[in-house]
């Protein structure tokens, strides 16, 4: 049964309060339901298999690895050959990644169940520490795993395109970025999945200023609040 990110009326009215522009986009979009894995390790090899390719691509590899391996643990991906896994459709950059992670779990070298008892900031800086893993993955596994609250990534592009489509901004420098998530904690993961869904155009008459420039104002029947 699939597993979905947990949050309620609780988060949604913080952060309708808290921000004029989010509030319009979540009454517009209602709820986001957004899939998670609870298995860390699963988790990191999904994050892995990601990395640098299309969200579609990304769906098709995991999928083929979900039918063609009984079960994605630390024990399977170990004994898999380089070659077997770039069968499923990924580099053999990326299967050494998994199967080196794979083996430090097995060893006992990176206790991947320790992470449950770590800060956002040792978690990211745990899990940076693998090959393969860098802080971006690590933010991503927070929200898409461990289903920590209070994540927003700098990262990561879909994020920043969807607060340049919200607040109509030709750049998010690391500035504006924290006035953002400063607005929005502590429950920047929700205000992360509307971005996400902005950025993929759940609101089609929010535009990205940067490639749409000339675009310098939405339409009047869509009646967003004024930018801040």
């Amino acid at each position: 049964m699939a597993t979905y990110f947990r949050y309620g009326e609780k988060e949604i009215a913080y952060l309708k309060r808290a921000d004029a522009r989010l509030s319009y986009a979540i009454d517009k979009i209602g709820k986001v339901r957004r899939q998670v894995i609870p298995d860390l390790f699963a988790a990191l090899v999904h994050s892995i298999v990601g990395q640098q390719i299309t969200t579609k691509a990304h769906e098709t590899i995991w999928k083929r690895m979900q039918a063609g391996i009984a079960a994605i643990t630390p024990a399977t991906m170990s004994a898999l050959a380089p070659e077997e896994l770039q069968g499923f459709g990924i580099s053999l950059r990326k299967a050494g990644y998994i199967r080196g992670i794979a083996q430090k779990v097995i060893s006992g070298e990176f206790d991947i169940a320790a992470l449950n008892s770590m800060s956002d900031d040792e978690v990211c800086a745990q899990l940076s520490t693998l090959k393969g893993i860098g802080v971006w993955s690590a933010e991503m596994l927070m929200i898409f795993s461990m289903q920590r609250p209070n994540v927003l990534s700098f990262g990561d592009l879909g994020i920043l395109r969807g607060l340049r489509m919200l607040y109509h901004r030709g750049k998010i420098d690391h500035q504006a970025f924290e006035k953002y998530r400063r607005r929005f904690s502590p429950y920047c993961s929700v205000a992360s999945l509307y971005l996400w869904s902005v950025a993929g155009g759940a609101i089609p008459e929010l535009k990205d200023p940067t490639t749409n420039p000339n675009s310098h104002h939405q339409p009047a029947t869509t009646n967003p609040p004024p930018l801040t």
